[in-house]
């Protein structure tokens, strides 16, 4: 049987990476979508 510390530790590094990942994924689409709308206007 796990461990108590390892209960929380296992979805508190996962929600870390979601949290992350939504962030920098977040960021570059928008970069994208920036970098899309100045080239059509160009």
């Amino acid at each position: 049987m796990p461990s108590i510390e390892h209960i929380l530790y296992i979805p508190g590094i996962l929600l870390v990476g979601f949290t992350l990942g939504f962030r920098f994924g977040a960021k570059a689409a928008r970069a994208e979508l920036d970098r899309q709308k100045k080239a059509r206007r160009d």
